[in-house]
C-alpha cells in the first residue's frame, strides 16, 4: 500500500498562494499551447503559400490571368493571403494609376511599391499575431513558478517550526508544493520559448521571401512601364 502524497491531494492540500500560483501556471500553459499550435499552422500555411504562389508567378502566366485567378478565388470564399496578397495590391494599384494615363511611371511606380508595403505589413501583423505572448509566458513563468516555491519553503518551516519534534513528514508536503510550482512554471516556459525562437525564425524566413518578392515584382513593373513607354 501506497502512503506517499498524491499530485491531486498535493495541490488540494496546497496553500492558498501556492494553489493560485499553479493555478496561473496551469492556464498560461494551456494558453500557450492553444497558440503554439495555431500559429503552427498559420506559419506552415504561409510557407506554403510562397512555394506555391511563386510557382504560379513565375511560370510565365500573363499577370492579368494571375490576378484574375485570385480574383476568382475570392469569389469563392477561397482565402487569400500572404504573397499573393502583397501580388494583388501592387498589380491593383499598378493598374488603376496606369489606366489613368496623365499619371508619370514613376508616380505609377511610386503608389503600387507602396500598395505593397502597406499589404506587406498587414500580412506581417497577421503572422506576428500572439507571438509576443509566448515571449512574455516564457521569461514570466519560472518566475511566477519561483515565487510559489518561496511560499512552499516558507509553508514547510513554518510546520517545521509548529512541531516540537523535527521529521520528514513535517516538512514533506511544503518542500513537495515548492518543488511542484517549480516544476510547473518549468513546465509552462519552456515550450513557450523553443515554439517562440522556432516560429520566429519561420517568420523572419516567409517575411524575406515577402521582400524579395516585393523587389523582384517591382523591377518587373518598372520594365513594364518602359517597354510602354518606349512603344
Amino acid at each position: 500500500m501506497n502512503d506517499g502524497i498524491s499530485l491531486i491531494e498535493l495541490i488540494l492540500n496546497a496553500s492558498f498562494a501556492v494553489q493560485l500560483v499553479m493555478f496561473i501556471l496551469f492556464l498560461l500553459s494551456i494558453i500557450s499551447w492553444v497558440i503554439i499550435v495555431q500559429r503552427w499552422l498559420v506559419l506552415s500555411s504561409a510557407r506554403k503559400g510562397v512555394f506555391g504562389f511563386e510557382q504560379r508567378f513565375w511560370s510565365g502566366m500573363d499577370l492579368s490571368q494571375l490576378y484574375k485567378e485570385g480574383t476568382q478565388m475570392q469569389q469563392e470564399n477561397i482565402q487569400v493571403v500572404g504573397m499573393e496578397n502583397i501580388f494583388r495590391a501592387g498589380f491593383k494599384e499598378f493598374m488603376r494609376l496606369r489606366q489613368q494615363g496623365s499619371i508619370d511611371g514613376e508616380a505609377i511606380m511610386e503608389g503600387a511599391q507602396r500598395a505593397m508595403r502597406v499589404a506587406y505589413s498587414r500580412e506581417e501583423e497577421k503572422l506576428e499575431k500572439n507571438l509576443p505572448f509566448l515571449a512574455t509566458v516564457g521569461s514570466v513563468s519560472p518566475y511566477i513558478g519561483l515565487f510559489g516555491t518561496v511560499i512552499g519553503i516558507m509553508n514547510a518551516f513554518l510546520g517545521l517550526a509548529a512541531q516540537a519534534q523535527a521529521t520528514l513528514q513535517v516538512v514533506a508536503p511544503g518542500i513537495a508544493e515548492a518543488l511542484f510550482a517549480t516544476g510547473m512554471g518549468l513546465f509552462a516556459a519552456i515550450p513557450a520559448v523553443v515554439a517562440f525562437n522556432r516560429y520566429s525564425a519561420l517568420l523572419d524566413n516567409v517575411t524575406s521571401s515577402y521582400i524579395t518578392f516585393t523587389d523582384e515584382f517591382s523591377s518587373i513593373l518598372h520594365r513594364q512601364i518602359h517597354t510602354n513607354l518606349r512603344e
